[in-house]
């Protein structure tokens, strides 16, 4: 900061050129002498981000277990959504987190190519992923001599004509079951640049123009086609409004409905919300209890169609989400407790410990098939999967703080979750 001396001094060198006197120097200088330093970004985790990705992971790997009995305590068994807007809504949010503050500090090209670099990185996953998986099947299938496996995974057609379908894998069109969540995030991700640059200016523009896709999408029905037939089971002109939200509160929609997820008549919405899903839920899984539900009701309600993001799932989403954050703030101490630990190192590892996930999930089906197995068979695979995606995780941890240590000059690299970033 300048003292009030050489102020002076300088008054006094620039007066004989007509320079402007001490008062005006002085109040021209004040913007560099008292300008306050720019406030550090933080670089602390919101541990619920990782919590809740990390749970979705575990619930996402029983729902894809056939016939599995621990896939009872997953949400889709209470309500109408499950655990792929949680996943999705997460992504959404971190990527945001992460890449809107690039865009900030870097400007719209050079993060629009880490955006893009990123969708490249997934694609490679996920061909690499449909490589591999097809190899677990075909074998398992030839080897026990049970086609089944086979046409229950839906590659049928690529054992029939390989060539054709490894293009259209390579198009993200042929998907086998398990295998759709990561085409849809990496559109997601290409489309992102142009979202996320309207959403750091017109937040508010940008998620009334997600919503009028999503409805223009129920509308004309449009959806991506699928090979060798059908369309995506996850419609990304649907699925984005989930992705933008959750990116629309990173960028300081959750802070602007603070006052909402406050109100006491909230939170009773959304549990009476809660309640009625779980009570129309109960009717699936019991038929006596059908008789209780409205014809009418009924009319209105059903198909409640996932791939579409049918309005009621996301309804469910966002009231699990209010309630959810009433009571779990961001400093709550239990994210900190050993317990909650292996989910969290799970979500921040999840593109690795999603694709460990579905293999494990095949070979958990393939074992429970072969032994016939019951519930006691059924829950030890379902908690060796988990065990062997929490060590997973811990040595992805592990790995990543031992490369750290070793290459000090180098910027230390995010954790490597589905945005590519920390969150």
């Amino acid at each position: 900061m300048l003292a009030k001396s050489h102020i002076l001094a300088l008054d006094k060198l620039l007066r004989p050129w007509g320079r402007p006197p001490a008062a005006a120097v002085a109040k021209w200088l004040q913007p560099m002498t008292t300008a306050s330093p720019p406030r550090a970004v933080t670089s602390e985790r919101d541990l619920r981000l990782d919590l809740f990705r990390g749970l979705a992971l575990w619930l996402i790997f029983l729902d894809h277990i056939p016939e599995n009995v621990v896939s009872w305590i997953t949400i889709r068994n209470y309500g109408f959504s499950d655990a792929t807007e949680i996943f999705i809504f997460i992504s959404g949010y971190t990527g945001a987190f992460v890449y809107g503050r690039a865009m900030r500090e870097r400007g719209f090209v050079l993060s629009s190519a880490r955006i893009l670099r990123r969708a490249w990185q997934i694609y490679v996953a996920h061909i690499f992923l449909f490589t591999i998986f097809m190899a677990e099947i075909a074998y398992v299938a030839a080897t026990f001599d049970n086609p089944l496996y086979a046409e229950e995974m839906k590659i049928l057609d690529f054992l029939k004509q390989p060539d054709i379908t490894i293009f259209q894998a390579l198009l993200l069109k042929f998907k086998p079951v398990n295998m759709d969540v990561l085409p849809l995030y990496i559109v997601l991700l290409l489309l992102f640049p142009p979202v996320l640059f309207l959403l750091l200016r017109q937040p508010n523009l940008a998620l009334a123009g997600s919503a009028v896709l999503y409805a223009l999408t129920w509308k004309f029905d449009w959806n991506l086609p699928a090979y060798p037939n059908g369309v995506w089971f996850f419609n990304p002109f649907a699925w984005q409004l989930l992705f933008v939200f959750g990116a629309w509160c990173a960028l300081g929609g959750a802070r602007r409905l603070g006052f909402v997820l406050r109100s006491r008549a909230v939170l009773a919405l959304a549990i009476i919300y809660l309640l009625f899903a779980f009570a129309i839920t109960l009717t699936w899984h019991f038929e006596s209890l059908e008789r209780f539900v409205p014809n009418r009701l009924a009319e209105w309600m059903y198909p409640i169609d996932k791939t579409n993001l049918d309005v009621l799932r996301f309804a469910h989403f966002l009231a699990l989400a209010a309630v959810t954050v009433r009571f779990v703030p961001r400093q709550w101490s239990g994210l900190k407790s050993a317990i909650l630990q292996p989910a969290i190192r799970c979500g921040q590892h999840s593109l690795e410990i999603f694709c460990l996930g579905v293999f494990l999930a095949f070979a958990a089906q393939f074992v429970i098939g072969e032994a016939s197995g019951g519930p006691l068979l059924q829950t030890a695979v379902s908690v060796l999967g988990i065990i062997i995606m929490v060590a997973t995780a811990y040595l992805i941890s592990w790995y990543k703080g031992m490369e750290g240590r070793s290459a000090p000059s180098r910027v230390k690299s995010a954790d490597a979750d589905l945005a590519g970033g920390e969150a």
